[in-house]
């Protein structure tokens, strides 16, 4: 079923076309990923799709009923509400339908109506129909969905009275976000979801919208967030739309693959192209030959002529040089602890980094991680420790906040008076090598993009020539193109690296191990991004094991966690917890059957005479069944939760 569809739109400002002819597609449970260049059109288009702008070609239509929400990247909640008061606007329908169920089975006692059989029978057909509608509805269980989505965020029970008026720019953003995932639209258009959230809230939403029952159209940065939720990617290069089914990693394979399918056409007619010219002129003027020279000449005529393909827009090109080599041991920290005032972080935090090392230090926001680079480059003292340097290191800096970018130069002044020995077509070549060619060198800085900004800066950390390259989200404000290019410069470099990044593809590629900072320090993991987060589920399940064996049985839990250092589920633990599983689904089987035996009895009982036309007895009986019902709604979802369970570890 398609949900929405643009057909041949367009945008454009004055004579300038920022995209036309545009053709897209939302189906029911779509997983749309819209890629392309900073400046593309991308969040133009979702705002046209979401009816939030108008096109200035084309059409928009949209199934009749179908719900979509829209998030734009600077989305943030504003109200006076608590975090829990605005969670529950949701569901105000909800709850005014759980109310009206309340009357509905207050009424039903009332004496008056007992009295008019054919009224009591409609009023209790009401009633059934609002239970009904309620089970449909999880009415007994949106304050565990609330709770669900809040804690994924990172926000907890301590948290639900705060006003929101106090919250930073961060958290309004998330609740925002909260906000759109519990409304439960048939489409989500969401831009740049994944900004200035943790590695563990981002992986807590790709689960969340990988088994999200509508649809999904998502513009991000973030290529591991892609590659997980997208089956479908919408690329917007040169104001026009490619369709390519698949992750982003397959959309990569199979661009260049229909690139290289489109050169091969191409060239297979410009072959047959100057055969045919040949031919013609070596053949019209003779008698014998003419007619056939003619007949090719009307085949060129004829032929529509292929445009050679273009490959990817112009990209950035650069590198990391470095102008000596460094010692071995390149940085040394011991026992050192990071925070503010007398509030400690992260304590005991211990780094030992050498030579040509790349390592990503990754944590949860707020515990400190660009506190703890800004406290080796000497802008913050440590709480604890000192950092030591080794021999002939040159220490480079990228600031997240790009703070080392004059406020009242040029581009081409910014790097010049730097650098004052090159000549101007130096310093030009230069910058265009960052993609500023032109009269963009003459741009302000103040008057740059977020995006041109951080090549800027990139530009002067890469003309400094250290060899040691300390670095606060490298990544923000790029698109993917330059991402790429950054990526492979760095791969390239010779140097030693340490880093802060949320970008888990940029990690997985330039990181040789992992530095996590916690409230207990830091702990170092010796491999890639894949490698930390395959460590880190074995250390969860390692937990939940010896958890799970400590609650059963003392003298049987040492046995298992011994076993479980070695191989964290082994055969016998795993049946052991698969029996554990399957009584504890076995005991809520039991408890739901009780439960409808007891709802089952309660309503034969409101069917009984002399129940009701006791009107407080009625009161009293569905009370009781609505405090049933509630119990019931818990266990199921109880049940489901470990079944799930028991399924996934039987597999």
């Amino acid at each position: 079923m398609i949900l929405l569809q643009g057909q041949n739109l367009a945008r454009l400002f004055g004579a300038t076309v920022l995209f036309d002819n545009i053709q897209i597609t939302v189906q029911d449970h779509s997983r749309i990923a819209l890629v392309g260049r900073n400046g593309a059109g991308k969040s133009t288009l979702l705002k046209i799709l979401a009816g939030i702008e108008a096109t200035d070609a084309g059409s928009v239509s949209k199934s009749k009923d179908v719900t979509i929400g829209y998030l734009d990247q600077h989305s943030a909640v504003d109200s006076s509400n608590t975090i829990w008061q605005e969670m529950l606007t949701i569901f105000t329908p909800l709850i005014q339908l759980t109310q009206e169920a309340e009357k509905a089975a207050f009424a039903l006692g009332d004496p008056d109506l007992l009295e008019d059989e054919e009224a009591y029978q409609k009023a209790l057909e009401r009633y059934d129909q609002l239970q009904h509608t309620l089970h449909e509805k999880n009415a007994y269980g949106y304050e565990s969905e609330i709770r669900s989505v809040l804690h994924g965020f990172q926000f907890y029970e301590e948290d639900y009275d705060r006003p929101i008026s106090q919250l930073s720019g961060g958290q309004k953003t998330r609740l925002a976000l909260a906000k759109i995932l519990l409304e439960k639209n048939d489409l989500l258009i969401l831009d740049e979801p994944t900004n200035h959230l943790d590695i563990d809230t981002l992986a807590w939403l790709e689960n969340y919208l990988i088994g999200y029952n509508g649809s999904l159209l998502i513009v991000s940065h973030d290529r591991y967030f892609l590659d997980k939720v997208a089956t479908e990617v919408y690329e917007i290069s040169r104001h026009k739309i490619q369709h390519y089914k698949g992750n982003y990693s397959y959309y990569l394979t199979e661009k260049a693959a229909r690139l290289e399918q489109d050169l091969k056409a191409y060239e297979k007619q410009r072959d047959e192209i100057a055969k045919l010219e040949d031919y013609v002129a070596r053949n019209l003027a003779r008698a014998s030959t003419t007619k056939m020279a003619q007949s090719r000449r009307k085949r060129l005529e004829k032929m529509d002529r292929m445009e050679k393909p273009k490959g990817d827009e112009r990209s950035a090109r650069f590198s990391f040089e470095i102008a000596k080599e460094s010692g071995n041991v390149v940085l040394t920290l011991e026992n050192g602890a990071v925070g503010y005032g007398d509030t400690i972080l992260a304590d005991p935090i211990n780094l030992d980094i050498r030579k040509q090392q790349a390592i990503a230090i990754v944590g949860p926001n707020g515990i400190g991680k660009s506190t703890l680079l800004k406290s080796i480059i000497s802008e913050i003292p440590l709480l604890k420790g000192r950092v030591q340097l080794g021999a002939n290191v040159d220490l480079g800096y990228y600031d997240q906040e790009l703070g080392n970018l004059s406020n009242n130069k040029t581009v081409l002044a910014e790097i010049w008076d730097l650098h004052p020995t090159l000549n101007e077509k130096d310093v030009r070549s230069i910058l265009g090598s960052f993609l500023f060619s032109g009269a963009d060198v003459e741009k302000t800085i103040p008057a740059l993009s977020g995006g041109e900004k951080a090549r800027l800066s990139l530009c002067k950390l890469a003309l400094d020539q250290k060899n040691f390259l300390v670095l606060d989200e490298p990544t923000n404000h790029l698109d993917i193109d330059s991402k790429e290019v950054l990526e492979n410069a760095l791969i390239d470099y010779d140097g030693t690296l340490l880093f802060v990044s949320h970008d888990r593809y940029f990690i997985n590629r330039i990181a040789t191990s992992i530095v996590e900072l916690s409230a207990e320090g830091s702990k170092v993991y010796l491999g890639d991004y894949d490698y930390y987060i395959e460590k880190k589920q074995q250390e969860a399940a390692l937990a939940a094991l010896q958890q799970a064996e400590k609650a059963a049985e003392a003298t049987a839990a040492a046995e298992t966690v011994s076993k479980a250092k070695g191989d964290y589920v082994s055969s016998k633990e795993k049946l052991k917890l698969e029996r554990r599983l399957a009584r504890q689904v076995e005991a809520l089987e039991d408890e739901l059957a009780t439960v409808e035996e007891s709802i089952a009895a309660i309503e034969l009982q409101l069917t009984d005479p002399e129940v009701f036309g006791d009107h407080e007895k009625v009161q009293q009986f569905n009370q009781h069944l609505l405090a049933l019902q509630a119990q019931q709604d818990q266990l199921m979802q109880d049940w489901e939760e470990q079944t799930t369970a028991l399924e996934e570890l039987s597999e």
